[in-house]
């Protein structure tokens, strides 16, 4: 469904580790707003929500919000160190359009 690249796993994972809270995983989820209609929101989670799908990648948990399934299947989420502005990106084959910044879609 959702698929991390070996620079996003780093990068959750040196996140996770600096984290002063707890966090056994990376919770991700689409919300209504953003420039196009819907918005990607992620951070890191103590533990799974009953509403949570939990998928593994390359030894990261990633809890999907079950309503936000449908708008990410297929999604691959990079970590890109650009120096205008680095972070995640998100490669999302069911947006038909998205924003300059890439955290907004349709």
């Amino acid at each position: 469904m959702i698929k991390l690249t070996d620079s996003a796993v780093n990068a959750v994972r040196g996140a996770m580790s600096s984290s002063a809270q707890p966090a056994s995983g990376l919770r991700i989820m689409v919300e209504a707003g953003g420039c196009n209609g819907l918005k990607y929101m992620m951070g890191l989670a103590e533990e799974p929500k009953p509403d949570d799908t939990v998928i593994e990648c390359d030894g990261v948990k990633v809890f999907v919000h079950n309503k936000s399934h449908d708008h990410l299947v297929g999604t691959t989420i990079d970590f890109v160190m650009a120096l205008e502005s680095p972070g995640f990106t998100f490669n999302n084959p069911t947006a038909t359009s998205s924003c300059s910044c890439g955290k907004s879609f349709s």
